[in-house]
């Protein structure tokens, strides 16, 4: 009895220490929201791209001119909002209903650790669409968003990292395929993110 009453002791002290060095609360219908968002936005840019004359699956390599990137860019970022809009409110909720405090140092360190690498892609983006080099700019957003997602793994749940991996590895394939940054975007931001978001909330609903 004693020794099951310490085994009992040691898994609740690792349980503790876990919630107070991890942030737990994420949600996966956050991640399963965000790939939708992702997937209409590819919708509408592709109507975009229809509107402009062209056809982006018509086997040419798709190289366009600055103002229709711009709006790309611009679609992209009320994309990335309504993504991470969407994923505090979910996560928020969670947190809530565990009695669980969204905003503490883990979770501070959780975003600096996020946004670091995350940042530094994005002004490399910025750097990028400064000099018109518009087909290097869908490798790098998965690249560096694929780091970042394996940096904040220190912080959150450890299964965020094969998120990470499977978008670094789609931004280094990408680099192969420049011109087809719609089709990579659509497969790592939209498909991976609703099939890591189906299994996490499976997991830890």
């Amino acid at each position: 009895m004693d020794s099951k009453n310490y085994h009992e002791d040691l898994s609740h002290i690792r349980s503790m220490m876990e919630r107070s060095s991890r942030f737990i609360s994420l949600s996966g219908l956050s991640g399963v929201v965000a790939g939708l968002a992702a997937l209409i936005g590819a919708g509408y840019v592709y109507f975009v791209f229809k509107r402009e004359g062209i056809d982006y699956f018509d086997g040419d390599r798709n190289i366009f001119h600055p103002a229709l990137v711009k709006e790309v860019v611009l679609i992209g970022t009320v994309i990335l909002f309504t993504a991470l809009l969407s994923g505090y409110v979910f996560t928020a909720n969670k947190s809530k209903k565990k009695g669980q405090k969204i905003w503490d140092a883990t979770t501070k360190r959780l975003l600096l650790t996020f946004a670091v690498p995350l940042v530094t892609g994005g002004v490399f983006c910025l750097a990028l669409l400064f000099h018109h080099l518009f087909v290097w700019i869908a490798p790098a957003t998965l690249i560096f968003y694929g780091i970042a997602l394996v940096s904040a793994e220190r912080y959150t749940l450890t299964d965020i990292r094969y998120l990470g991996y499977c978008q670094i590895i789609l931004g280094l394939i990408s680099l192969f395929f420049l011109g087809w940054g719609l089709l990579f975007w659509t497969i790592g931001f939209g498909i991976l993110h609703i099939v890591y978001g189906l299994i996490m909330h499976k997991k830890y609903k």
